[in-house]
C-alpha cells in the first residue's frame, strides 16, 4: 500500500553511516540548514559499524584519523578502535548536531527519479516495518551507502545441505552460541583475520580455509594511555597536530602503489619486513600458506589482530585445500573432511557496483545503471558526479578507495565539494548543477589510465577489479593521493559544470 501524501525536505540522503552523518553535520556548520531527511534500510545509525556485529570487528586505520576532523574525540581507548567505539562515537556526533530525529529507519529506498519541471528530486521509500510505500521530494539528492554492502555470495557446492547455522561475517548471528562447537571459517582477508584469534578461546576448534594469501603487517602499537587522552583535552592544538602527523604517516605508504623504481624499491622493503613479520609470528608449517608471490599493496593489507599468534593455538587449523563440497556434517575439501556445527562465510563483498538496488533515473528517463553501461562500467567526475543527473552527489562513490589511509577523509572532501558547488543554487542564482558529460568521460579515463600504472593491477586477484569483455576496470581505488584529492576539492573546475538558471 503506498501513501499519497508526499513530503519535501531542501536535502535528502540515503544512508547514515559517516557520509551521512558528515553531509548533515557540514550544511549545519557551513550555511546553519537542518532541512534534511535521512532514509536508512537498517534498524539504526552507523553504516558498515552498525551492520558489521563479528566478533573482534575493528577499524585498521588509527582512530586520530578515522574520525571528522570537526568533531574530534579525545577519549579514545585505543588507536585501532572497535566496533562499538565507533558506533558511539557516531551517535554522540549524531545528537550533537540533532540528526535523530531526522533519520526514518527500516526505510529502503527503491527509486530516486529526477522531475526537470519542478527540479526536483522524487524519491520511492518502502517502510519494511509495515511493508508500505511512500514519496518524498528534496532539492540535493546524495546517495550515501556504503562501498562494501552487499555480502558476495559462497560458490560452495551444496552448501543448503549443511545441518549447521551457515551466515556471512557481516551478518552474524548473535543467536548461535559457538562454546565448544566446531567452527569452519571459509576465506582469510581482513574480517576473518579478526573472527579467528576472537572466537579461538570459546570454541571447540576453528578451522580456517584460506582462499587465498594477504600480506600481513604489525599491528599498530602505539600506546594510547590516559596521559594522550589528557593531552588531547586540555593542551590546544596537541590534538590536531597528532591528527596531521598520522596523515602524513598514512599517507607515506602510499608510495607502495606506484610501478616506478622508486615505489618498487620502497615496496621491496616493506615486502622483506612483512615476509619476516610472517616467518617470525606464525607456526613454520603455515609460512607456505600465508607468504603470498604477488607485490604488496596489490591487495589491500591486514594489519594483524593478533591473527598470527592465534595460529599457535591447538584449536585452531588453517588449511588452503580447496573446498569440493559441503556436506550435512562438515566440509569435503581436496584433502580430506572438516567436521563442522558452524560455518562462517568471511567472503568479502561485492565491489564495483554503486547504489545497488536503487533505481536512479536522471533526465531524459537514463538510468544510473543505464548510464555507467554506456561509459564501460562505473565511475564518477571526481568520484562524485554523473551527467545527466542534476543536484545528485555520490559520497564514497567510485574510485574513492584508498588502501592505505582514512575513508572518512575522502568522505568530507567529497562533501565539502559538493557543498561548494551547490552554493550557487543555495544564493537563487541558480536551480541545478550537472556535470559535462565530456568532462565526466575524460575524468573517468584518466582515473583508469592511472590505475593501469599501479599495483593493483600488477597480477593478483584482489576485490578492486573487475574484468569485463577482457578489460579491467578498476572502479574503487583513487590512484592518487588523498592531498591531491583534497586539493581537487578545495577549489572545483566550474567549467566542467553547467548551472540552470530556470525550471524550463
Amino acid at each position: 500500500m503506498a501513501s499519497d501524501k508526499v513530503t519535501y525536505s531542501q536535502f535528502a540522503c540515503i544512508g547514515t553511516g559517516f557520509s551521512g552523518i558528515a553531509l548533515g553535520c557540514t550544511i549545519k556548520r557551513w550555511y546553519g540548514i537542518c532541512d534534511i531527511r535521512f532514509f536508512e534500510k537498517n534498524s539504526d545509525l552507523g553504516g558498515t559499524w552498525f551492520v558489521n556485529q563479528y566478533p573482534g570487528c575493528a577499524c585498521d586505520v588509527p582512530s586520530l584519523l578515522y574520525s571528522f576532523s570537526f568533531a574530534p574525540n579525545p577519549e579514545w581507548s585505543k588507536v585501532l578502535p572497535s566496533k562499538d567505539e565507533l558506533w558511539n562515537y557516531l551517535s554522540r556526533v549524531c545528537d550533537q548536531y540533532g540528526l535523530r530525529d531526522k533519520m526514518s529507519f527500516n526505510s529502503t529506498v527503491e527509486r530516486c527519479e529526477w522531475i526537470e519541471q519542478t527540479a526536483r528530486w522524487r524519491i520511492t521509500v518502502r517502510d519494511t516495518a509495515s511493508n508500505t510505500t511512500f514519496t518524498h521530494e528534496c532539492q540535493f539528492l546524495y546517495a550515501g551507502s556504503g562501498l562494501l554492502v552487499y555480502p558476495r555470495k559462497a560458490d560452495l557446492p551444496n552448501i543448503e545441505s549443511f545441518n549447521g547455522p551457515v551466515f556471512h561475517a557481516s551478518q552474524w548471528r548473535h543467536d548461535v552460541d559457538l562454546t565448544d562447537k566446531n567452527v569452519v571459517v571459509v576465506g582469510n582477508g581482513c574480517s576473518a583475520s579478526q573472527i579467528v584469534p576472537a572466537i579461538k578461546d570459546q570454541v571447540k576448534h576453528v578451522t580456517q580455509f584460506a582462499r587465498s594469501k594477504h600480506w600481513i603487517v604489525p599491528d599498530v602499537k602505539v600506546p594510547h594511555t590516559k596521559v594522550f587522552q589528557w593531552l588531547f583535552m586540555h593542551i590546544p592544538g596537541v590534538m590536531a597536530l597528532g591528527r596531521f602527523a598520522v596523515f602524513l604517516f598514512m599517507e607515506n605508504s602510499a608510495r607502495a602503489f606506484g610501478m616506478d623504481k622508486a615505489s618498487a624499491a620502497y615496496r621491496r622493503q616493506v615486502t622483506a619486513e612483512a615476509e619476516q613479520f610472517i616467518k617470525d609470528n606464525a607456526p613454520e608449517k603455515y609460512h607456505d600458506m600465508l607468504i603470498p608471490d604477488f607485490e604488496l599493496g596489490c591487495k589491500r593489507r591486514i594489519f594483524d589482530p593478533g591473527y598470527l599468534g592465534s595460529l599457535h593455538s591447538d584449536r585452531v587449523t588453517l588449511r588452503d585445500d580447496p573446498i569440493q563440497e559441503v556436506t550435512p556434517h562438515g566440509i569435503r575439501s581436496k584433502n580430506g573432511f572438516t567436521e563442522a556445527d558452524v560455518i562462517v562465510l568471511a567472503t568479502g563483498f561485492e565491489t564495483n557496483t554503486f547504489c545497488t538496488g536503487i533505481d536512479i533515473v536522471g533526465r531524459g528517463g537514463v538510468t544510473a545503471e543505464e548510464h555507467w553501461k554506456s561509459l564501460g562500467g562505473p565511475g564518477a567526475y571526481n568520484s562524485t558526479n554523473i551527467s545527466g543527473f542534476p543536484n545528485f552527489f555520490l559520497l564514497l562513490g567510485p574510485n574513492t578507495a584508498t588502501g592505505h589511509t582514512s575513508t572518512v577523509m575522502a568522505i568530507e572532501n567529497g562533501v565539502n565539494y559538493s557543498l561548494r558547488l551547490i552554493e550557487p543554487i543555495l544564493q537563487g542564482k541558480a536551480t541545478a548543477v550537472d556535470v559535462k558529460l565530456d568532462a565526466e568521460k575524460s575524468y573517468t579515463s584518466q582515473i583508469q589510465t592511472a590505475l593501469q600504472d599501479t599495483v593493483w593491477l600488477s597480477g593478483c586477484n584482489n576485490w578492486y577489479n573487475r574484468t569485463q569483455d577482457g578489460t579491467v576496470r578498476n572502479a574503487m581505488v583513487y590512484p592518487y593521493s588523498q592531498a591531491y584529492f583534497w586539493y581537487r576539492c578545495l577549489f572545483p573546475v566550474y567549467d566542467d559544470f553547467e548551472y540552470d538558471v530556470s525550471w524550463s
